[in-house]
């Protein structure tokens, strides 16, 4: 049996990183795990190929020596999605489709032959049984929360890790909060499941043996979900990183509730963690209560922020703007907390509902969907009719994001985070050999070929990160890679 799995293209959306990839001089940011594991949980003696069309073309000859194209999706590759179905259709393969798109939305697709709804531990096996009998069912769905352990390690050996800037390992799955507008307990469930330190362990042995230095996601839903396996696990990667001389250096998702955990914060910056990505939403105590995130409440977020930075890491922030208790006074309140919180990275999005959220159930009930989400709630879209005047959302987000990308106000962030900032110092964390190159490469992208006000502040900064925060300077030559992309995300957004 000849199988090629295909991973569609992804639009220029803030996590794309299209212009931070000619810097780094890499192909596509993330390779697509699921597809990877899915593919090691095929029979060993099927033939596999993976096509990632954010790496490389698909071809016709690729497609014609296919008995069966798996294809996985995020909501916002949906158009890319269609087109590989559509040109299966027309060379007549056979398309299996499942993934987060299909999860949640595989009623809207035409041309596919079997869908794959759900975890893929527990649904393939059986759709692998039935095609094998040869009575194989359109579409297979279960809501059983599948045992993580027991989940194989990816087939790394499907592509070249040299085309992305991160690869990715899996610790947990599910989330223990319940956000109304997010789709993480639709398909993943609040009961985190983990896996044991030991087949983490073997996951990095894997992509180590593929020869990859660098950033390596943990694409768990929310990291610190089960505090106690974490710190267990936190404990063997320590040893882990110290036996292969700190090979790796880990970014991943959490809820603001990490700061109140100070051994635990302290244990993943030993373990080479050095980025946090956090949903931070908004300063709006009523917005925080309208969307569920009880976590952030009662608490002075700005100060909770500035407790983890402390602590040696780096967070980053997402923002929402268009929930129905947003006052008109909003879109200058997420500035200023912004701001003052030091969020450098910080990415501000309008509310969107996505397809089977509480959110979306409710506005439906209400008669306020409009279309289907987008998947991409920085590209000015509304799937859903808002509370305040669209006008007044539309340009108010625009005014929030043309501030805070703008070279000025993000240079001022850079310094409230640095002022902070208590990084690790042990000399594993040095810049290394890819990390010069890329610092090579921003100076003469922003620093000789930037705008004049670009050029400005990146020199301006980089002599203050050398001379006042020297054992910062990695993370300031990366603010200012990523400023460069956000500045480009600014200028597609004001167009919208």
């Amino acid at each position: 049996m000849n199988i090629l799995l295909v991973y569609p293209k992804y639009p220029n959306t803030f996590w794309s990183w299209e212009t931070i990839l000619k810097i780094v001089h890499k192909k596509a940011a993330f390779p697509p795990l699921g597809l990877l594991t899915v593919a090691a949980m095929l029979p060993a003696s099927w033939q596999k190929k993976l096509i990632d069309m954010n790496v490389s073309d698909l071809k016709n000859e690729d497609l014609g020596r296919a008995d069966y194209v798996f294809v996985s999706a995020m909501i916002t590759q949906r158009e890319s999605a269609r087109e590989v179905i559509r040109h299966c259709n027309r060379l007549g393969v056979k398309v299996i489709a499942g993934g987060p798109l299909f999860t949640t939305g595989y009623e809207e697709f035409d041309g596919v032959d079997h869908f794959i709804v759900g975890e893929a531990e527990d649904t393939l096996p059986v759709f692998l049984g039935d095609l094998e009998k040869g009575c194989a069912k359109k579409i297979y769905i279960s809501d059983v929360r599948p045992d993580v352990a027991k989940t194989p390690i990816p087939l790394w050996e499907l592509i070249n890790p040299k085309n992305y800037v991160s690869l990715s390992v899996q610790f947990s799955r599910g989330c223990p909060f319940d956000c109304e507008f997010c789709d993480i307990v639709v398909m993943n469930g609040r009961v985190p499941r983990v896996k044991c330190p030991d087949q983490v362990l073997r996951e990095l042995d894997a992509i180590h043996k593929t020869n990859f230095h660098g950033m390596v996601l943990i694409v768990d839903d929310n990291f610190i979900g089960n505090k106690v396996k974490v710190k267990a696990m936190l404990s063997e990667l320590i040893n882990w990183q110290e036996k292969n001389h700190f090979p790796f250096s880990f970014s991943t998702e959490a809820s603001i509730n990490l700061a109140d955990e100070g051994e635990l914060m302290d244990m993943m910056v030993k373990a080479g963690f050095n980025q946090v990505f956090l949903g931070l939403e908004t300063p709006s105590p009523a917005g925080l209560a309208e969307c569920g995130k009880f976590q952030n409440k009662n608490r002075d977020v700005v100060a909770s922020i500035k407790k983890i930075q402390r602590h040696g890491l780096h967070p980053l922030g997402g923002f929402i703007v268009g929930f129905d208790s947003d006052p008109k006074e909003i879109f200058e309140q997420q500035i200023e907390f912004i701001q003052k919180a030091g969020v450098v990275v910080a990415m501000v999005g309008m509310l969107q509902a996505l397809p089977k959220t509480r959110l979306y159930e409710r506005l439906s009930r209400e008669g306020r969907i409009l279309r289907a989400s987008s998947g991409n709630n920085t590209d000015c879209f509304l799937n859903f009719r808002p509370k305040m005047d669209q006008k007044v959302l539309m340009d108010g987000y625009k005014k929030i994001i043309g501030t805070i990308y703008s070279p000025k106000k993000y240079y001022e962030r850079m310094c409230t985070f640095l002022r902070e900032y208590n990084p690790y110092s042990k000399k594993d964390r040095r810049m290394n050999w890819a990390s010069l190159k890329a610092f090579a490469r921003s100076v003469w992208y922003i620093g000789l070929n930037g705008r004049w006000v670009d050029k400005w502040y990146y020199w301006k900064m980089l002599f203050v990160g050398f001379f006042k925060y020297r054992r910062a300077f990695p993370e300031v030559v990366a603010m200012l890679i990523y400023g460069l992309h956000l500045r480009e995300v600014a200028k597609s957004i004001q167009k919208a």
